[in-house]
């Protein structure tokens, strides 16, 4: 069970995305009250202010008790860092360098949260989703990014430089002649594993390969047809992000790991996954549980909403 807030407390929980906004009201036991998703705008730091707390204003608008108290969550793309409060490492990269934190609790009259939308994805799972009672959880997205948050006994694991479970920028472990030194990253070097295993990583592989521009999802399409060619870019695609989570379990050992993001509805990952990883695992035991999220689309919005139930997450 999630736990229980005070009573007529009321939380919005908004997911900050590259393509797209999703937000939601949950009631003091976790019941969804409203949820709304939106186009997120593109390389506009006020425009993405504005509609984040336009959505907000939207959401809030469900409340119908003034003696309800309500409280905001944000789950964003990369995190404020602890030193300098502004925005670092996020993909979506006109946030990074700006106060993005002060700067919408500046037009919100409402009491702000943020977090990055991993963490805020894994603790949704760890909370009341698939991980739940999991001591040691790592949430996964599969996006336009590749992003990840730790999940220890119910809290974040974050440290002193906010970048805790941020796997999609080290390299691609165990790389072979053909994936070294690997495409160029956003971030200014080359073979992240976010180049290999993020949606338009695995859309960039198939074109280097094929010479044929397709979306992932329509790879996956082609794939599930019986196509050779998009059957093997899959088949690239689960090598490599396999060895990334068998090197992130080699040094945190998750209970369970859950995948998030447009990619983690690609049914074959459950499947192939765990046997791909165990060859990677220094460990005699090399079973692995990786489990499709819960709460689907809803769960970074969750956790954002959830960070108030946090007694130590800093208010940042």
């Amino acid at each position: 069970m999630p736990p229980v807030a005070p009573a007529q407390n009321m939380r919005i929980g908004i997911d900050l995305g590259g393509t797209k906004i999703e937000g939601l009201l949950l009631d003091c036991k976790g019941v969804e009250l409203a949820r709304r998703r939106i186009a997120a705008p593109n390389h506009n730091y006020q425009a993405t202010l504005d509609t984040v707390a336009d959505l907000v204003d939207l959401l809030r608008s469900n409340v119908t008790h003034a003696t309800e108290t309500v409280t905001v969550g944000v789950g964003m793309p990369g995190s404020i860092s602890p030193t300098t409060d502004v925005v670092q490492n996020a993909n979506s990269t006109w946030l990074n360098g700006q106060p993005f934190h002060k700067d919408l609790a500046a037009t919100l009259d409402l009491p702000l949260r943020t977090a990055n939308d991993a963490n805020c994805f894994a603790l949704s799972e760890a909370i009341d989703g698939a991980a739940t009672n999991a001591a040691c959880v790592f949430g996964v997205i599969l996006g336009t990014g590749v992003g990840g948050g730790l999940i220890h006994r119910g809290s974040i694991l974050d440290g002193p430089r906010a970048t805790g479970g941020e796997w999609g920028h080290n390299p691609l472990p165990w790389p072979n002649a053909s994936e070294y030194p690997g495409p160029e990253c956003w971030c200014g070097r080359r073979g992240c594993l976010e180049t290999w295993a993020s949606g338009p990583g695995m859309a960039a592989d198939h074109q280097r390969v094929t010479g044929e521009s397709l979306t992932a999802k329509e790879i996956a399409t082609r794939a599930g047809v019986g196509e050779l060619a998009a059957t093997a870019t899959l088949e690239r695609h689960a090598s490599r992000l396999a060895r990334g989570l068998a090197h992130v379990a080699n040094i945190i050992d998750p209970d369970v790991v859950v995948l998030g993001g447009g990619l983690s509805q690609m049914k074959h990952l459950y499947d192939v996954l765990p046997n791909l990883i165990a060859g990677h695992l220094f460990a005699d035991t090399t079973t692995i549980e990786i489990r499709p999220p819960k709460w689907g689309d809803a769960s970074g919005a969750r956790g954002a909403a959830w960070l108030w139930d946090l007694e130590k997450e800093k208010n940042r």
